[in-house]
């Protein structure tokens, strides 16, 4: 007989079945127990007449095969339950589990959970995150497609930096010396001069910064688009602007039911999402806040605190900051006047979540921009070659997956929403 998911039973009520999953909970009552049987696809009670059917010594978490009669519970989750008639053990498990997992919330702090991370994901609720995860970067790859953007797989060993400095993890490569890339960045441009003009990438990217906060981790997942043809950073933002209502209607129709679990409801995008110069911001903090501190950027308190401003004033949980100076933007950024330059970030709900910009598509502008950031356009020949053949005025945008999980559905440490997290203290599992 065909295995059925828990999610099937409600198709074949009155039909014997075999389903395959872990034992979640166990609860006696006499010469009747309750198994609860979890597969991907949910949980299921199944009740055990004792009496035929030995469970005695039966751990949680057990990998178990159960043949039973399907039966109506309109009570249930699934509107099924099963009559076992057979049950066996197909992995046994000998030891005490490390963490209960079998509750709606584990109740362990977040190194003992990230400790025991494949455990702690067979939690529904920690699970859900990751299911919501894939939904928002199974909704930005759909939309850009429509919007004729090809996908693109980049190398992540790379000859030079991104962006130059010391963020770069070293890599024995043969008898060279290489690194892990930073960002895609080089290649989304060049294959936006290769012809195909619109082009996006979903892959891990590397930044070798001795952070120890919540919102960093060394290895992320880098939602990376480039676009070409562009008048000016404004077409990236009403792109981005559509594709994050795209993400949240998509997020909002598939996972639903993880989205309830979660007791998650996400933001909604009304009309443009409000923009504002970072010179404005750090007006506006130093006025309010007394931060007179700040000169190029804004701080993370500085992120919260106009977040807080702009939901007060707009009623918007996102704000575009626009015009950074380029003091703080990479050498192949657009300069504006007066020392700004066409780049953007959004901040959603008081957290950086997307960087873009407009570049430099004049070969002799960015040779003169690399020099004045310190770099030897020599050892950038690769990249900067494409640039003497053609290059169309370009734009693009990177957006980080787990800052932007994190955010929408409510948690304030990035490793909650990332599967494996890397960060200058954790590498494993």
């Amino acid at each position: 007989m065909k295995r059925t998911l828990v999610r099937e039973l409600n198709e074949n009520i009155d039909n014997q079945v075999i389903i395959k999953g872990w034992i979640h909970r166990i609860r006696e009552l006499g010469k009747i127990a309750f198994l609860l049987i979890r597969d991907r696809s949910g949980v299921v009670q199944c009740v055990v007449n004792t009496k035929e059917i030995n469970i005695k010594g039966l751990k949680l978490e057990s990998v178990v095969k159960i043949c039973g009669d399907v039966v109506e519970n309109k009570s249930s989750e699934v509107g099924a339950e099963i009559q076992v008639t057979e049950l066996k053990v197909i992995s046994k498990v000998n030891e005490d589990l490390p963490i209960e997992i079998n509750k709606d919330k584990v109740e362990a702090n977040l190194d003992v959970i990230l400790n025991n991370r494949v455990l702690s994901l067979r939690n529904p609720r920690i699970n859900a995150i990751f299911k919501i995860q894939q939904a928002i970067a199974h909704g930005f790859s759909k939309f850009l497609v429509k919007e004729g953007f090809t996908e693109v797989f980049t190398p992540k060993i790379v000859a030079e930096g991104t962006e130059g400095g010391t963020e770069l993890f070293k890599v024995k490569y043969f008898d060279k010396e290489a690194y892990l890339a930073q960002s895609p960045q080089f290649y989304k441009q060049m294959m936006v001069g290769a012809g195909y003009e619109r082009v996006f990438e979903i892959g891990h990217v590397y930044r070798a910064e001795s952070h120890d906060t919540k919102r960093h981790i060394n290895e992320y997942i880098s939602l990376d688009l480039e676009m070409g043809f562009i008048e000016d950073e404004y077409e990236i933002m009403e792109l981005e602007t559509r594709l994050l209502k795209y993400i949240i209607n998509y997020v909002n129709e598939i996972r639903s039911k993880e989205l309830e679990m979660l007791e998650v409801k996400m933001p909604k995008i009304e009309g443009e999402i409000v923009k504002m110069e970072l010179s404005k911001a750090i007006e506006i903090l130093k006025e309010n806040h007394n931060k007179t501190d700040l000169k190029y950027d804004i701080d993370p308190e500085g992120e919260k605190l106009i977040s807080k401003y702009v939901k007060e004033k707009y009623n918007s949980d996102f704000v575009f900051l626009t015009h950074y100076p380029k003091e703080k933007r990479p050498m192949y950024t657009t300069p504006a006047p007066n020392g700004k330059t066409h780049s953007f970030d959004l901040i959603f709900r008081g957290l950086e979540v997307t960087t873009g910009g407009m570049r430099i598509h004049n070969y002799n502008q960015l040779k003169g921009a690399m020099i004045n950031k310190g770099l030897n356009p020599d050892d950038y020949e690769g990249y900067m070659s494409v640039f003497k053949y053609g290059m169309p005025p370009h734009g693009g945008l990177a957006i980080g997956l787990e800052r932007l999980t994190a955010k929408l559905l409510g948690y304030e440490n990035i490793r909650e929403t990332t599967l494996f997290p890397r960060d200058k203290y954790r590498l494993m599992p």
